[in-house]
């Protein structure tokens, strides 16, 4: 069966309609047979999701309202409005809102679905469909936006506010 083309979301309304409290992953692709992964994020001001590496996928980061940096390293780059961020696979960064918050729009080739491994306990949850959860987001606070650390957290350390997904 071919897949046909259409809308799956003005994101602009999804902003408005989450108001500017609504925070973490606001809309995501869960398409049938989708070959890509898109994610809304937002931030609230000053959130900051800590420094992590995706060492399989290059990520496509474009911003759809605030500000903020992407601190790679030594190096900050200035994320507003419009911008558009390659982050490459392997590159270590942290992303932290501005003084009005974030929110920006992920897109990734989907993950590969599991394999077996000789180390179980390491491999990430599955998501419905295969493959594991999209970036990091399911280990995001929604409270403080907070990368939480850990193989399968519950909670944010920072905050306590208990994690999506468990």
């Amino acid at each position: 069966m071919n897949a046909v083309p259409r809308n799956l979301a003005v994101l602009a309304d999804v902003l408005a309609q989450t108001g500017p409290d609504g925070r973490g992953a606001l809309w995501q692709l869960a398409e049938q047979g989708r070959e890509l992964d898109a994610n809304l994020v937002r931030l609230p001001p000053d959130a900051e999701v800590g420094e992590h590496r995706e060492d399989t996928l290059d990520v496509l980061l474009v911003v759809l309202a605030g500000s903020g940096v992407i601190v790679t390293g030594e190096t900050a780059l200035p994320l507003a409005p419009t911008t558009v961020t390659w982050l490459p696979r392997t590159s270590r960064r942290s992303v932290v809102a501005g003084p009005e918050g974030l929110a920006y729009l992920t897109v990734h080739r989907r993950r590969p679905g599991l394999t077996i491994t000789s180390a179980p306990a390491a491999l990430p949850a599955r998501e419905p469909g295969g493959g594991e959860a999209p970036c990091a987001l399911d280990r995001v606070c929604p409270e403080c936006g907070r990368l939480a650390e850990g193989r399968a957290p519950k909670f944010c350390a920072e905050c306590g506010e208990r994690l999506g997904g468990h």
